[in-house]
């Protein structure tokens, strides 16, 4: 009996035998898609008998020593050490975000190391590589292009050449004859990742995946992609802005979270070293509505400025706008501003932007935007000086927060000598000399010692 056709959601990969409006796991509408019954596969070729034998923990022996160094320090940062031998990534990023940049870059350093690498492409020409790698100063005898999107004749390839590094550029452009669907479904896009997975663990061939995103900014193809890789990495920012980020948001041989600032420019990504000294360049100095506050990004503690603008409007309904933050968080803080703070914002319109063009969602981020509304309402400024961070409950209690010490020493280092925090960390903050520390229980006593 034939096999029947199926229906698969495009962004879960949600699996039906009929066509559905909106997916029962995800919720998303309109994403199911037709494809052809995959083939039955054969036992994959790493899966040997030995290997269905169970072995004991303690006498496994773990290679400490199979990490290669990018010597991009910010890249290193977020991979937590280099790139493992054996392990699968993905990059992810909007369009002209820089992810082939970057990774021409890397190729650059590796050679420098003597690394051979393969980088495969399904989009471009070698030709077109050899342009975009000669603006920006990459050459080498150990980088190889191949211009291919048959995942079996890549395969081949490396299997040949045997290159310390596989780069595929993107994995929505592979395509396998076996699966009977088009390059980029999610059929396509799970098993030639699984492909990619067998030759990096069954080599020890460190294979890098490029991914495209949507249009909500998430990969696109199924969410088992990203549990099929052992790390995932986006490139967030605006493409006509100067700042890159790069932020890991799964890593099996690191810390999650961790981030690596890069600024664009003619010729290709930089390091930004000091974050923080970036992202404060060209602060307004005792203008109201302006405060400094220090978040952590992974283990990275980095000072923003928090940005507020509050006018009268004449309609009955006052327009709350947040960019860099989340929405239903700032107007919750208003709602506590008003009822515990004695600020009557019925009237007015509120503005909130992190500068800078972050998007952070840590609750430490309460008190610098409480601070920065108030500020701007009552005209009084916040010292210059001066760096706020706590969480804010709805009782107007201030709450503590994580990784104190880290924060009060990025915001000793880059000259500040007052910082307010919570009372619930004033403890663990002792520890931390030659710096005014100011602790507050309450959104009363917040706004007091803020402002001036």
């Amino acid at each position: 009996m034939a096999a029947k056709t199926r229906y698969v959601c495009a962004n879960c990969g949600y699996e039906t035998v009929k066509w559905l409006g909106k997916c029962p796991d995800c919720g998303q509408f309109s994403t199911f898609t037709e494809e052809a019954p995959e083939p039955k596969n054969k036992r994959s070729s790493l899966v040997q008998a030995a290997a269905l034998k169970p072995v004991k923990l303690n006498t496994v022996k773990a290679n400490v020593d199979g990490r290669t160094k990018t010597d991009i320090g910010e890249l290193d940062i977020v991979l937590g050490g280099g790139f493992v031998q054996g392990s699968l990534t993905l990059v992810g990023g909007d369009p002209g975000i820089g992810k082939s940049t970057l990774l021409l870059q890397i190729c650059q350093k590796l050679e420098e190391k003597g690394k051979t690498i393969l980088y495969v492409s399904g989009e471009e020409s070698a030709q077109q590589i050899k342009l975009r790698a000669s603006r920006l100063g990459v050459e080498g005898e150990s980088l190889l292009l191949l211009a291919e999107t048959d995942v079996n004749s890549i395969i081949a390839t490396a299997v040949d050449t045997m290159p310390d590094m596989l780069i595929i550029d993107s994995i929505q452009t592979m395509f396998l004859d076996s699966v009977a669907s088009a390059p980029g479904s999610v059929t396509q896009v799970r098993e030639a990742a699984n492909r990619f997975m067998q030759l990096a663990k069954g080599h020890n061939i460190s294979v890098v995946l490029v991914g495209h995103v949507t249009k909500d900014g998430s990969l696109a193809g199924p969410r088992v992609l990203e549990h099929i890789v052992d790390t995932v990495l986006y490139f967030e920012g605006q493409r006509n802005g100067n700042y890159r980020l790069l932020r890991s948001v799964k890593n099996r041989f690191g810390g999650t979270n961790e981030i690596g600032v890069f600024e664009m420019s003619g010729t290709g990504l930089k390091e930004v070293k000091n974050p923080s000294e970036y992202m404060l360049s060209g602060r307004p100095v005792d203008v109201p509505g302006s405060v400094i506050t220090c978040i952590m990004e992974g283990s990275r503690p980095m000072l923003i400025e928090v940005q507020s603008l509050v006018t009268y409007t004449n309609f009955g309904i006052p327009r709350r706008m947040a960019t860099g933050t989340d929405f239903n968080r700032m107007v919750m803080l208003i709602a506590v501003l008003e009822k515990c703070g004695d600020l009557q914002l019925g009237n007015y319109d509120a503005y909130v932007n992190l500068a800078g063009g972050m998007k952070i969602t840590e609750t430490s981020l309460d008190c610098a935007l409480a601070v920065a509304i108030a500020s701007a309402y009552t005209g009084k400024t916040v010292p210059s000086d001066t760096v706020v961070f706590g969480e804010i409950g709805l009782t107007g209690e201030i709450r503590g927060v994580s990784m104190v010490q880290q924060r009060i020493n990025e915001v000793k280092k880059l000259g500040f000598t007052r910082c307010v925090i919570p009372r619930a960390n004033l403890k663990e903050a002792a520890s931390v000399k030659n710096i005014e520390i100011l602790s507050i229980n309450s959104i009363n006593e917040l706004l007091k010692v803020s402002m001036k």
